[in-house]
């Protein structure tokens, strides 16, 4: 099975977004982060109804990201948020969901997000990424140290590709997500096959 979290941004696709989801979906990652941050929550919605049913056809997980309301609406129970969101649902909103997410930027964050229920966390930026160009990456022990403060996985992010992912997973992560790569890539089942 993969370990790798596939996080969208269809502003970065190349080709019909939805075929794109469909492929990805295909390659069978560990999930798909539906994350778009740019949409009002009804563009959001509509959206998200359509993903998650590519990914239910392929049997793979998606996660909806930030509108938690929304991923309640639709039944998903499959959740990542930013962790100033996490700190406002109240402790029944958070069991509706079996799989809770939080983006973590420091080994504080991590342990917040353990404590606040996450089955998991993301742990980045880790390497210098154009998503967040003039921002050094945090680096590998950073990784290392957020992957020891908590006993839940932890997915690193930012500037991973084939040629860093064994570094990722020596840190302890339970995986990686990638973003750009697979959102611009010209053949999807290669580019996750390489990981």
């Amino acid at each position: 099975m993969s370990d790798i979290l596939c996080v969208t941004n269809r502003l970065l696709c190349r080709e019909d977004f939805l075929i794109r989801i469909e492929k990805i979906a295909e390659s069978k990652p560990a999930g798909i982060i539906l994350r778009e941050k740019d949409l009002r929550k009804d563009e959001y919605e509509k959206l998200a109804s359509k993903v998650l049913e590519i990914c239910q056809k392929h049997d793979t997980l998606c996660i909806l990201h930030s509108f938690w309301n929304v991923a309640a609406e639709l039944h998903c129970k499959a959740l990542h948020l930013p962790l100033h969101i996490l700190r406002t649902l109240s402790v029944s909103d958070k069991k509706f969901f079996k799989i809770l997410g939080a983006s973590c930027h420091c080994v504080e964050d991590a342990v917040e997000a353990e404590k606040c229920g996450c089955t998991y966390i993301t742990a980045g930026h880790i390497f210098d990424t154009d998503c967040k160009k003039g921002t050094p990456g945090r680096g590998l022990e950073f990784l290392r140290k957020i992957c020891s403060s908590v006993s839940i996985p932890v997915y690193a992010i930012g500037g991973i590709h084939a040629d860093n992912i064994q570094n990722i997973r020596q840190c302890g992560a339970a995986g990686a997500c990638v973003m750009s790569g697979i959102m611009t890539c010209k053949d999807v089942q290669k580019y996750m096959g390489e990981f």
